[in-house]
């Protein structure tokens, strides 16, 4: 959805009448802004954001006193518990600023809030999976809800198959950031398409270079789906 520098993905919509959102996937926003743009200070409820920018960068500032530049090797997960206010500013650079905001649906409601950074040691895993964040404390980002994800750039020609999955009964969404590759050998995926797929083998070709990002979530887990951005639009 949407026609301005933002493309906003509620993936829930192709697959169900009743929720917008998938499980802990509540929506994914793909943006690319141009330098000398200010998002203003603005509030979200009961949202965990991840922000993933890939090229360019973003002075983030908050409610909770952080200051900082974001984007490329350092991502951001703001865990907007029952109250927490943003902005963002892309200011003075030549590369389009382009990534995710990935709205993930907290496990419980007014949770408090709070920022995390991650600094990766490279921008991009190459053919294989990363994992970025997970329920668990053994990764830097740790979502309240039984949400994990991975990325990677798979380069053209090279297969992959999806990494062992965390827990049984997990439903899965594959998201093509950037590139083409083919599932499966049948099934033609291009920049900002996604396929989801539950409890089937699943190989992925690169048609060429693809930067991907790959959410499992557990859509029997506790969740609260009336983020303000994250929750269930219908």
């Amino acid at each position: 959805m949407g026609h301005g520098p933002i493309k906003i993905l509620y993936p829930g919509s192709a697959v169900s009448s009743i929720d917008t959102g998938i499980g802990s996937i509540g929506r994914i926003d793909h943006p690319e802004i141009n330098s000398n743009t200010v998002i203003k200070m603005h509030p979200h409820i009961n949202d965990e954001i991840l922000s993933y920018f890939r090229t360019g960068e973003a002075e983030h500032s908050d409610s909770e006193g952080f200051v900082k530049i974001i984007g490329g090797k350092t991502l951001m997960l703001m865990k907007a518990g029952k109250t927490f206010f943003h902005e963002e500013k892309i200011m003075g650079q030549q590369k389009t600023m382009e990534g995710l905001q990935i709205f993930i649906r907290p496990g419980k409601k007014d949770l408090n809030p709070e920022v995390v950074f991650l600094e990766l040691e490279d921008l991009h895993s190459e053919n294989s999976w990363r994992i970025i964040g997970s329920p668990n404390p053994e990764t830097e980002f740790q979502f309240s809800s039984q949400t994990w994800i991975y990325d990677m750039k798979l380069l053209k020609g090279s297969t992959s198959e999806i990494p062992q999955l965390p827990k049984n009964g997990l439903t899965a969404l594959l998201y093509v950031f950037q590139g083409s590759v083919q599932v499966n050998s049948s099934i033609d995926l291009k920049k900002k398409e996604c396929i989801v797929f539950k409890d089937e083998p699943v190989s992925i070709q690169a048609s060429e270079d693809a930067e991907l990002v790959l959410f499992f979530t557990d859509e029997q887990g506790e969740i609260f789906k009336g983020g303000m951005y994250s929750g269930n639009q219908m």
